[in-house]
């Protein structure tokens, strides 16, 4: 699907963005090849943004942010390290440089995607925070988008590659391996909640009917809603706890869901899928604020399910559950001599951790917009039975709910003009 440029930037900047040709594909002056150094601008100086700022294997060219704030913040952490950076109020005159190579996108989950698409559309690679969008539909013009101009992207996370794994205290490739080898049997149930050692996060909550408060001289509100629908300004909406608001994430679900998801995503080999239906045990989700939830139950095809588990009622469950067995929380298993078995078996492959490595060789990142997509449609569909409160059926292939037009409008939902991705 094409993207309409036109109508986000201005006469300047859209001139010189349709002028851009990658530094990638330059022969001569300006060409960056394996061995130079790669450069990077970040959107978003707050929270995350201070550490997209101490990554290494690209030099930090530029940043932006709304609050002017948090932007000359940035500028002076660098500034204290004898290190010049340029600041943008409007990240697009950043899109407009052609020597910038990389893009950090750390804003409010409700800009991931149009930052994303654009930062794309103008020959950049991409390193974007989780979730990877807000919407199912965002998710499926972003993989076009990186498809169209061979953009190479990741998600901030980065456990189906390299660490421990939260409650199993091993590296999600010894889960991998362990359900790989069928010892626990097929299909299995996986329980994400906090008895297996995952919190949800319930305090990222919005406050509803709250009134009108008075924008901040040095911070750009219509610049933060962006294509987020108009809504009274006040500092809970925008700082820190943006994350309770339907219109900007999900709460702990958008916060933490790709971190605890992708992973599962990965071990139950199912990067090239999604569920075909969503249960879910919730009181009413406000229209607008992010409220506690219970439970919600995502089942594959094949009968493999993944359970939310945020009330804690499933919390002396195992992590994973097989006709022939289980693991749980901190790798242990019912499986007569588990941990001798696996280690007899041959680890996967390692997965390359080093985005600047897959931008050098010009390399999908193991975890990309393709199976990013999949594992953040575990987040949004989550999401969208939650809001609606009730069980949805959902067709993995053509990526709509089956005749479910309420549960369709949460997939590609409105934007405020002049933001548009049609």
């Amino acid at each position: 699907m094409k993207f309409n440029r036109r109508k986000l930037l201005s006469a300047a900047t859209a001139a010189s963005v349709f002028q851009i040709v990658p530094r990638r594909l330059l022969g001569g002056e300006g060409y960056t090849a394996p061995s130079n150094e790669l450069t990077r601008g970040i959107i978003g100086c707050g929270g995350m943004g201070n550490g997209h700022m101490r990554y290494r294997g690209s030099r930090v060219l530029a940043l932006s942010d709304v609050k002017q704030g948090s932007l000359n913040a940035g500028i002076n952490k660098f500034k204290a390290k004898k290190q010049h950076v340029d600041g943008y109020a409007d990240f697009r005159d950043m899109l407009a440089r052609p020597d910038i190579d990389i893009i950090s996108v750390v804003t409010p989950p409700h800009w991931h995607g149009t930052m994303a698409i654009l930062a794309a559309e103008a020959g950049k690679d991409v390193w974007c925070e989780k979730p990877m969008t807000r919407t199912i539909g965002e998710g499926q013009r972003l993989v076009d988008a990186c498809r169209r101009n061979g953009t190479i992207l990741r998600i901030n996370t980065w456990f189906r590659m390299t660490g421990n794994f939260y409650g199993m205290g091993a590296p999600v490739k010894q889960v991998k391996k362990a359900v790989d080898s069928g010892m626990l049997g097929w299909p299995l149930t996986v329980t994400v909640g906090s008895g297996q050692g995952f919190a949800w996060k319930h305090n990222w909550k919005g406050k509803p009917l709250q009134e009108a408060q008075e924008i901040p001289g040095h911070t750009d509100y219509d610049m933060w809603l962006g294509p987020a629908p108009l809504k009274p300004f006040t500092h809970d909406r925008t700082s820190p706890n943006f994350r309770g608001y339907w219109d900007y994430d999900g709460g702990g679900l958008g916060d933490m869901a790709m971190h605890y998801l992708d992973p599962v995503q990965h071990f139950l080999g199912k990067d090239k899928t999604s569920p075909i239906k969503v249960e879910v045990m919730t009181d009413d989700q406000h229209p607008d604020a992010v409220g506690p939830w219970k439970r919600v139950t995502l089942t594959y095809a094949d009968g493999c399910k993944i359970v939310l588990d945020g009330d804690g009622s499933l919390k002396n469950d195992p992590y994973i559950q097989g006709s022939k067995g289980k693991i749980d929380r901190g790798f242990q298993s019912d499986i007569p001599d588990f941990h001798r078995k696996l280690a007899a078996i041959p680890d996967p492959v390692d997965l390359n951790s080093d985005f600047h490595v897959n931008v050098k060789n010009r390399q999908k990142f193991p975890l990309n917009e393709v199976n990013g997509h999949r594992s953040c449609t575990l987040v949004n569909l989550s999401k969208i039975g939650l809001r609606l409160n009730r069980t949805l059926h959902y067709d993995p292939i053509k990526e709509v709910f089956i005749k479910d037009d309420a549960a369709n409008r949460y997939i590609h939902q409105p934007m405020r003009a002049p933001w548009n991705l049609i």
